[in-house]
């Protein structure tokens, strides 16, 4: 396989190795194919070809089967590589039982059809990834610090390249929202329901023990009287972290940013509210920080809105950024933390932010 390029069976042949292996035992199974296809998508700093390490195609398989879009597809997904909470150490025929419940189909009938076109749709996407990647040298490390202009000074920028639910030791996450504050289900793709799963408690047979998130942004909204209402755009709500306490981070900021359109399944970001919320975040972060040993400090920022909510990545970043620079030349000092999951949006924060 040529270096930049990934051969489509070779990776298929991989990912049915996966399947029958489940994620637990990645360490043990060969993999050439998708170590290469992880060497030139994922390149991280001082590691490259062969070397690639099975957490780097972990790394790359999460982030192809995020891509999927959500629904049934990206479910039976996760069941069947065993990435779904609770399964990941699964057998094999039990990953593949609960991947057919998901079409509502027999097992058998799953095995000869669904299951290869799921495989076959992951296998695309890793593909594309691969094709994002340049022929040779770094695309963007995972996670890199830029030095980035705020007000009239210059201050350190952590960029991550992943999905948010990887995310280690930053004290609080900016998580996009709706203003109904309704969170979506756990099995979805975006930031909001990444972290909702991440955050919450799960048997080894995937049951849900609890739901931390959901349930106190619920009773975030009976003791503000929203219970049923929207909130006005740009504000924010502040949830424990559950589960991903034991990751280092502790404080979940929920941006209601995205008002839904009546009737519909869309949405509508404003630029202004984005900023707004981020402001928000940032000036609960500073009013949250001494009650907690130690202190809360860093904070992590996503793209707010370029999602579903419709905004471009350019316009995300100048709606972010705008509230940043002005908190910043207020005189807050957070460690701050960008998150992107493609390498589309990573290159241009690089362009728009880093300063030589």
């Amino acid at each position: 396989m040529a270096e930049g390029t990934v051969d489509h069976a070779s990776v298929l042949h991989d990912l049915k190795e996966v399947r029958r292996a489940g994620m637990m035992r990645l360490r043990d199974v060969r993999l050439p194919a998708l170590s290469a296809a992880a060497s030139a998508a994922l390149v991280r700093e001082g590691e490259s070809g062969s070397g690639t390490s099975a957490s780097a195609v972990e790394w790359l398989l999460r982030l192809a089967v995020d891509r999927l879009g959500g629904g049934n597809l990206q479910e039976a997904a996760e069941y069947t590589l065993g990435m779904a909470p609770g399964t990941r150490d699964w057998p094999g025929a039990d990953r593949r039982r609960r991947a057919a419940g998901v079409y509502g189909v027999s097992v058998e009938r799953f095995r000869k059809h669904q299951e290869g076109m799921v495989l076959g749709q992951i296998a695309e996407q890793i593909g594309r990834l691969t094709a994002e990647a340049p022929p040779t040298g770094n695309l963007v490390d995972t996670h890199r610090v830029l030095t980035a202009a705020a007000g009239d000074r210059s201050v350190p920028v952590t960029l991550h390249v992943h999905p948010v639910d990887l995310l280690r030791g930053v004290d609080a996450i900016v998580v996009p929202s709706n203003t109904h504050f309704a969170l979506p289900e756990a099995y979805k793709s975006s930031v909001s329901a990444s972290l909702r799963r991440a955050a919450a408690s799960w048997s080894l047979t995937g049951e849900l023990l609890a739901d931390p998130v959901h349930e106190e942004l619920r009773d975030w909204a009976a003791r503000n009287g929203t219970s049923g209402r929207p909130v006005v755009p740009g504000t924010v709500a502040a949830t424990g972290s559950g589960a991903l306490a034991e990751r280092g981070i502790r404080r979940l900021y929920h941006a209601a940013v995205a008002v839904p359109r009546s009737g519909t399944n869309d949405y509508d970001v404003l630029p202004a509210d984005v900023t707004r919320a981020v402001a928000g975040a940032l000036a609960l972060l500073a009013e949250e920080s001494p009650r907690f040993d130690p202190p809360l400090r860093s904070v992590c920022l996503p793209l707010l809105g370029s999602g579903r909510g419709g905004l471009s990545y350019q316009e995300s970043v100048e709606a972010v950024w705008a509230a940043v620079d002005a908190e910043l030349s207020r005189g807050a000092d957070p460690a701050l933390h960008l998150i992107v999951r493609h390498p589309e949006p990573a290159r241009l924060l690089l362009r728009t932010l880093a300063r030589d």
